[in-house]
């Protein structure tokens, strides 16, 4: 069956990225079509789609204001969808009264009680609609990306000047008294409040607070630029101020990948005149860093922020904390395995978990390479090809522009699980499950086959690869918790509920492994 490449542009037809996301997932999954892509047709967009092997010709129609649709795969399946395309562009019905609101000014006409707006629009537009919202009296959860840094500074001054937050741009997570926002977790209500400038660094820390028996207040994102020295912490600095004054917040957290030094001062400063006690998790913070002199608890990892949060509001965990004992499973694991193997590569949907796993690494001294490296760690030159321990973070913008992020779409995950599981030096495979509102409907179950046949491959060619899962979730999350556990057991994965102990068991497979080589 012949093969093609084929775009659709309708002009003057705008979507949001969210939504194209599940379109272009719902495609990828037809019969015959081997890549899909959704997007609106901005100079980054089409480029992205020309380096996919797209007519450049076709695409240099398209403006910013239209949406391409672009498919590859057998040529029938191909020519089928985009004739029947206007049934894929169907929106879900919203709870709006009158139906889908067009414009914030629109949804204020309709919902007059609104103090969030959610802005998911592209880059060039996301400041004006963002400014726009504010002028509106509205707080903004801002989930575009490609916004500039200078817009991001004034959104972010002018929401602070009027006792606004905005939380963004590249905002991907929020709990706004119980209920969630962006990629979000079911978690109970509780006496901690989280300020987070990283979205599944949120997702985890609350879902940890949950599974211990407790819960958050309201857990308030800030993009990921926030606490950089150029941004300066605005909006965790706003957040602080409202959770401090928030009378269901009985403690703060802090959490960050690794925050600029100015900035970071600044926060410091701030957390120790918190009338409230706090505590934090700054990833990859350097460890001379004056941690001690703070009159605050500063933790290493999610998990130890965990705990130490809910001893700031006097609750017991109501699980044992100390995980899984690992050291019989290594030993058993690492017996199967051939001389060649010795690498561990690293496959995330979640950044943070990419941030912590090299934390944990870097601890214990081994140096892995990544596409958004901690200091210390080697940055990889071609993120489409491991080589020797690698920890990589697939929700980055070089694999997620113009195809859906990893937390919904599987598909690139899974093509680069086969391609790993077949170099001979590969040892161990370790990967993250993020469950909750707006991610996969079944995120265990769009791995397992791909799991299965890496491993059953392995085996018939004389090694035995391990494979190492956390997964992020409750066990109210729509995608069933217990469900999930057992789809990866039942395919042979080490199954464990956070990042760090997932990590831990990693690491110990690669050492005992260059035990075993020397």
């Amino acid at each position: 069956m012949s093969k093609s490449r084929q775009t659709a542009i309708r002009v003057n037809r705008y979507f949001d990225s969210v939504f194209l996301m599940a379109v272009a997932r719902r495609l990828s999954e037809q019969p015959g079509v081997s890549a899909a892509v959704a997007v609106m047709g901005t100079p980054a967009n089409k480029r992205t789609l020309a380096e996919m092997g797209f007519s450049e010709r076709e695409l240099a129609r398209a403006s910013s204001s239209d949406l391409i649709v672009a498919l590859d795969g057998d040529e029938e399946a191909v020519r089928a969808l985009l004739e029947s395309l206007e049934s894929w562009l169907v929106r879900p019905k919203m709870n709006l009264s009158g139906g889908t609101a067009i414009s914030v000014d629109d949804a204020l006409s309709r919902q007059p009680e609104s103090n969030l707006a959610v802005v998911s629009v592209p880059g060039e537009y996301a400041a004006a609609e963002t400014s726009h919202a504010l002028d509106r009296g509205l707080s903004v959860f801002l989930f575009s990306d490609h916004v500039s840094i200078d817009d991001e500074i004034a959104l972010k001054e002018k929401a602070r000047s009027a006792g606004l937050i905005v939380m963004g741009p590249d905002c991907g997570t929020a709990l706004i008294a119980g209920i969630g926002v962006g990629f979000a977790n079911v978690v109970r209500r509780g006496p901690i409040g989280v300020v987070a400038s990283s979205g599944t660094g949120l997702q985890e820390f609350a879902c940890l607070v949950d599974r211990l028996g407790s819960g958050v207040s309201h857990g308030l994102g800030t993009g990921s630029r926030d606490l950089s020295d150029e941004v300066g912490g605005i909006a965790t600095l706003t957040a602080i101020d409202a959770l401090e004054a928030d009378p269901g917040t009985e403690a703060i957290v802090v959490i960050s990948k690794p925050p600029g030094a100015a900035t970071l001062k600044r926060v410091a400063k701030r957390l120790q005149t918190c009338s409230k006690p706090a505590a934090a998790c700054f990833l990859g913070l350097k460890p001379q860093s004056p941690s001690q002199d703070w009159r605050f608890k500063v933790c290493a990892s999610l998990d130890d922020l965990a705990l130490a949060a809910l001893s700031l509001v006097g609750v017991g965990p109501a699980i044992d904390p100390a995980g899984l004992t690992v050291v019989d499973l290594v030993g058993d694991e690492v017996r199967r395995m051939a001389a060649t193997q010795r690498y561990l590569r690293g496959l995330f949907a979640g950044g943070t978990f990419c941030y912590q796993s090299q934390q944990i690494f870097k601890n214990a001294g081994v140096v892995v390479g990544s596409n958004a490296p901690l200091a210390g760690m080697q940055r990889i030159v071609d993120v489409r090809k491991s080589t020797g321990h690698s920890l990589i973070d697939m929700g980055a913008d070089e694999f997620t522009v113009g195809t859906p992020h990893p937390m919904i779409d599987a598909t690139q995950r899974v093509r680069r699980i086969e391609a790993e599981a077949q170099d001979p030096t590969v040892a161990v495979l370790l990967l993250d499950v993020i469950l909750g509102y707006n991610a996969s409907s079944d995120p265990a179950g769009d791995l397992a086959e791909a799991i299965s046949t890496a491993k059953g491959n392995a085996l018939k060619s004389g090694r035995y690869l391990a494979v190492v899962a956390s997964i992020c979730g409750t066990a109210g999350d729509p995608q069933d918790l217990e469900a999930q556990e057992r789809i990866l057991r039942d395919v042979g994965v080490a199954v464990f509920p956070s990042n760090v102990q997932a990590t831990r068991l990693a690491l110990d497979l690669v050492l005992r492994r260059q035990e075993e080589g020397r």
